[in-house]
């Protein structure tokens, strides 16, 4: 990591030649009281940098990137306007300040923010107020990859960037049983939908990429992935990958979409159902002979099927509930638990889409869906207390966290009953 040493009688801790650069930034912007005035104002003297400028500020950013890898940890967030003045790392699971990475005032992390920015995106995060896009370096001989979104906060920036893993997760350790990647195999099953879900940091990312990691190894094809950003970069082997990334290379999912399907496609990833028309677009290009995979921010499998229908006009409801009925095929929805290691643990409930789960989707039964998954072990369903319940046997997390990451805690107290 770049040094950080003590510069004039403050608690401010960075290379020395960072102190001048970020002093006559600061000087050209004068003592502006109108937070939005000021941050245009920045934001058009770091795009009139020189570019030994704007890269000796990225180098600033590079050496905490290199120190987050150090740490093992999933994300870093820099700036804000209550960050205390630190840079924060989520390690294990847990976010906290890192003192060791210096102290930043909210001027100076405004500057580095937007020193990652080329000028388009800064005059996207300008106008709409947050900035999605990927990051990439060269580091110890092999590139390395973050998703990174940049927003405002309390009229100061905030950064989030989140490690993308430089390898894929072995499609074998998932965990997913053989009825299950039979649906997810392109070779057995060339249309339908497939849903991964979770929250924020359950791991659906490295889950899809290991699914579309063994379809690329196994069968023919063309695969057509449409990110928001694009994160981990697959390699051609025997399916030809074609990466789409938002805001770059194609306006919206739903374009990307709609495009994928005069490119002779065999598998579309769309990277998020994010909205009603993206969500209908999905429901009609599997209609066509297509299979889809794509992620919600959802917490089970019920929960999925009624958002969906949800997310739609109530006049349109009835057609869509419809609809994906017909296509559905598999949703996954995840979380990942603190193992009794200290390393996270992936826990996941599975649901095949058999016809008495269309009836029930059909006839707003849902509620009918979780029993129904609960019984339907030998098909390769599981409910996620369930998959705790494996876990908590195999001693690989504790009792508590298997009661306090359960979706039915009612469910989780009678499966912990009958253990004992």
């Amino acid at each position: 990591m770049i040094d950080l040493v003590e510069k004039r009688n403050t608690s401010l801790r960075y290379a020395p030649e960072a102190v001048d650069l970020f002093d006559k930034l600061l000087s050209r912007i004068g003592p502006e009281s109108d937070p939005a005035t000021r941050q245009r104002r920045m934001a058009e003297l770091v795009m009139r940098l020189a570019p030994e400028e704007k890269r000796f500020l990225q180098k600033l950013i590079d050496g905490f990137l290199i120190h987050m890898r150090e740490m093992d940890a999933s994300d870093i967030e820099i700036g804000g306007s209550n960050c205390q003045q630190s840079i924060w790392l989520r390690i294990q699971g847990h976010k906290m300040a890192r003192p060791e990475m210096g102290r930043w005032s909210s001027d100076q992390s405004d500057i580095l923010v937007l020193s990652l920015l080329s000028q388009h995106q800064i005059e996207r995060l300008v106008e709409h107020r947050v900035m999605d896009f990927s990051y990439e370096k060269v580091l110890e001989g092999r590139s390395v990859r973050w998703r990174a979104s940049a927003y405002y906060d309390m009229a100061h920036l905030a950064l989030n960037m989140r490690a993308i893993s430089a390898t894929i997760y072995p499609y074998n350790k998932l965990g997913i049983p053989a009825p299950i990647s039979r649906s997810l195999s392109l070779a057995h099953e060339k249309q339908g939908l497939i849903l991964l879900t979770g929250i924020t940091g359950s791991g659906k990312s490295t889950t899809l990429d290991s699914i579309i990691d063994a379809n690329n190894q196994t069968v023919d094809g063309h695969i057509v992935i449409i990110g928001d950003p694009i994160e981990y970069i697959h390699t051609s082997k025997k399916c030809i990958i074609r990466h789409r990334e938002v805001g770059r290379d194609v306006l919206s999912f739903k374009d990307g979409a709609v495009q994928a399907l005069r490119q002779d496609p065999d598998i579309i990833v769309v990277g998020e159902m994010c909205d009603p028309d993206t969500i209908k677009t999905c429901l009609e290009i599997v209609d066509t002979g297509h299979k889809v995979f794509s992620t919600l921010h959802t917490g089970s499998a019920v929960e999925t099927i009624d958002r969906i229908v949800a997310e739609c006009q109530v006049e349109e409801q009835d057609r869509i509930r419809n609809r994906l009925a017909d296509v559905l095929r598999i949703i996954i929805s995840q979380k990942l638990i603190p193992g009794t290691d200290g390393k996270l643990v992936l826990a996941k409930e599975i649901l095949l889409v058999t016809s008495a789960v269309k009836a029930a989707i059909r006839n707003k039964n849902t509620h009918e869906i979780y029993q129904m998954i609960s019984e339907g072990g030998k098909l390769g369903m599981i409910t996620l207390e369930q998959d705790l319940q494996r876990l908590l046997s195999a001693r690989v997390i504790t009792e508590g966290d298997a009661f306090d990451y359960a979706n039915n805690k009612r469910r989780m107290q009678e499966l912990i009953y009958q253990r004992m």
